[in-house]
């Protein structure tokens, strides 16, 4: 007997009393592992998250999380040699597997870089600017996200083992969240072999991930308000989690990712000679072979202009003819099994469903050649496509969760779209077309029903197929579509880690709203020491600390030297009569670029110390002209800064606001420097 996989549950591996139900490789049959949960007390599983794991992550600024995670992704990705070999034993060949495997590891490295990147080294996480609440500006209102005192549970999908569990994990992570991971039963051997490396590697906080290997159970009933439930699989369980109590009435979160039947357009510009044609044909044959097609991205539905239908059979047929079957392992094989006999099954009915308007022009799904394997032991099929009759409904109602694509022909751009929303919403759509007005036109008609869309032509396909094309969810871009789809939202880079997060309107003073968000507010305490904040290191530097300088006349000479040099000669500081007839400044003013050059002579302490480098200016704005004669000066203030663990600098942002002898603000900005940690 194989052996029974483990659930990991308040920190020690928890092994069933029962034997379990068997789990049988995809591809010959055989017995893999068997899995149980009988006897796991589910409710302490949710307790132990949240008073070992959230408290634990919490503590952490999101930099120190973003940290973990790339140390996490380098450790995973050092050997995964073993998880190939498992990963084949799902029916993926070794393509197939790196879409998982290497995926996931990839989708926690872009966490990583987004988490220190995007986020501060903090774990307050500041909402757009500032509101002014009341005419003296002593009353403000800010948005911030904090973390959630809550649980994390991803229900996941039989078909990514690996991607699936660690793109949830990650943003989940990021936000603070432990989380809990229920794997499909069919699969769970290949989560369970990564979980075990992430636990045994000691590199998160104890509590952070906990597995649960067998049924769900009890599981939403422990759950409640803080707490949330990613879920991916059929519509048919969607329904049924949706209908629980603890998510009626307990105000637990439910994200649903389900059956989508996604489509890709064919532009009514192509012609067979066109490359758009090719990577039309390509992308179709790609999506219904990879992962032999058990992919919630996979293309379900191939439309195409009725002039160009048997163009698209032939070449799609020929295409898919020099698809080799087998066994997944075999580096000869393009296509391999199915999860299981069942799901084989499953995939047939819903061909028999769409054949009653749709006819069968390449594959048989009762036979298929195969290379180095057994069809009556391994969960085989053949790659089958469909072409729909006049009005055919079932392509826009069934989806079959293998290698299947129906092509559906159309005669004019709005049946095309109207044709793609009968899928009632889907997570991808793609349009291949080399014409602006035709993509323009499909892809905000198809919009309102996708998730995501790709736009395929010629000049971006190399760079499209390099990160995976129409099938392949991006860690930057949201992952999720309306509808029949689910409605549920994931990825999306840092979107995917504030939606796991409380989104909270303050009110307060000035600094009030500094003190809580450890970033200077307009209107707070501005603090003019005897020493230049430039001569201070990072350690002793604190928010509020401001440099006053005193006023400087900008002449007449300066702008037109300033013109002269630069090369700037608008009329408006070069032309006295032009400028005046301008309704905006009535006569010469001085260049922008010139306030904000003078504007830094005034404040800069110019020998070395501990500020290294400026490397950008943010949100510049320039809100009254400086005209000659006039006289600026400038308050610079420290108005955040952000350690960088791995060097020996950090960043600090500084408010600068230069204004004209009458204290009118003529120029607004963010300064942003790098300065050492400490005094050199």
């Amino acid at each position: 007997m194989s052996a029974l996989l483990e659930s990991y549950a308040g920190g020690r591996w928890f092994r069933a009393a029962d034997e379990g139900q068997p789990l049988l490789d995809a591809a010959t049959g055989e017995e893999v592992a068997r899995i149980s949960g009988r006897g796991l007390d589910l409710g302490a599983m949710v307790s132990y998250a949240r008073e070992v794991g959230g408290p634990a992550i919490r503590a952490l600024t999101f930099h120190e999380r973003a940290a973990l995670l790339k140390q996490l992704a380098a450790h995973l990705s050092a050997d995964k040699d073993p998880l190939y070999a498992l990963s084949y034993r799902t029916g993926a060949t070794l393509r197939d597997s790196q879409v998982d495997i290497d995926g996931g590891f990839g989708t926690v490295f872009s966490y990583a870089s987004k988490g220190r990147r995007e986020l501060p080294n903090d774990t307050v996480y500041i909402d757009g600017d500032t509101e002014r609440l009341g005419r003296g500006g002593r009353f403000l209102g800010q948005h911030v996200f904090t973390s959630r005192p809550g649980v994390a549970v991803q229900i996941n999908a039989f078909n990514f083992p690996v991607w699936g569990m660690l793109e949830k994990l990650a943003p989940a992570f990021l936000a603070g969240l432990p989380s809990i991971v229920k794997p499909a039963s069919q699969t769970a051997y290949l989560t369970e072999a990564v979980v075990r490396r992430i636990i045994d590697s000691g590199i998160l906080p104890e509590g952070s991930l906990q597995l649960l290997a067998g049924s769900a159970g009890d599981l939403l009933d422990h759950l409640g308000v803080h707490d949330s439930v990613a879920f991916t699989g059929s519509a048919h369980t969607a329904g049924v989690l949706r209908q629980h109590p603890s998510v009626l009435h307990g105000g637990l979160s439910l994200g649903v990712e389900a059956d989508s039947l996604n489509c890709s357009v064919l532009g009514p510009d192509v012609a067979v000679d066109d490359p758009e044609f090719d990577l039309f044909v390509k992308g179709v044959v790609t999506e219904m072979t990879v992962k032999a097609g058990q992919k919630c991205t996979a293309i379900r539905r191939a439309i195409v202009p009725a002039s160009m239908a048997d163009a698209v059979t032939e070449a799609i047929t020929a295409r898919l003819a020099k698809t080799t079957v087998g066994n997944p392992a075999n580096p000869d094989v393009r296509m391999g099994a199915l999860a299981s006999l069942a799901q084989r099954e499953e995939v047939r009915k819903a061909i028999e469903a769409l054949r009653s308007s749709a006819d069968i022009v390449f594959g048989d799904p009762s036979s298929v050649s195969l290379v180095d394997a057994d069809a009556e032991r391994g969960a085989f099929l053949s790659p089958v496509l469909l072409r729909a009759r006049p009005g055919a409904t079932e392509v826009h109602d069934v989806e079959p969760f293998g290698p299947v694509s129906t092509l559906i022909t159309y005669d004019s751009v709005e049946e095309a779209i109207a044709l793609a929303a009968r899928g009632r919403g889907s997570l991808v759509g793609s349009v291949v077309t080399n014409d602006p007005d035709v993509a323009r036109s499909l892809t905000l008609g198809l919009a309102p029903w996708h998730g995501r869309i790709l736009v395929l032509n010629r000049d971006d396909a190399p760079e499209a197929a390099a990160a995976g094309g129409h099938g392949s969810p991006l860690p930057v871009l949201v992952h999720g579509g309306p509808g029949r789809a689910g409605g549920g939202e994931e990825l999306g880079g840092i979107r995917g880690v504030l939606h796991h997060m409380q989104r909270t309107a303050l009110q307060g003073s000035p600094d009030m709203l500094t003190a809580i968000t450890n970033r200077w507010t307009t209107g707070s305490e501005r603090v003019v020491g005897d020493v230049h904040p430039f001569r201070k290191s990072l350690a002793e530097l604190r928010i509020g600390d401001t440099i006053e300088s005193d006023y400087r006349e900008v002449t007449l000479a300066d702008i037109e030297h300033f013109a002269e040099f630069t090369g700037d000669t608008f009329y408006a500081h070069t032309d006295p009569e032009a400028a005046a007839a301008n309704p905006l400044f009535g006569g010469i003013v001085a260049h922008g670029y010139l306030v904000v050059s003078l504007a830094a002579g005034l404040f800069v302490e110019p020998n070395p110390g501990p500020v290294l480098a400026n490397f950008g200016v943010d949100n510049l704005r320039f809100l009254t002209p400086v005209k000659a004669g006039d006289a600026i000066k400038v308050a610079l203030t420290v108005k955040q800064i952000t350690p960088r663990s791995s060097a020996d600098y950090g960043e600090v942002r500084w408010d600068a606001t230069v204004v004209n002898r009458a204290g009118e603000p003529v120029a607004t900005y963010d300064v942003l420097t790098l300065v050492a940690k400490t005094q050199g």
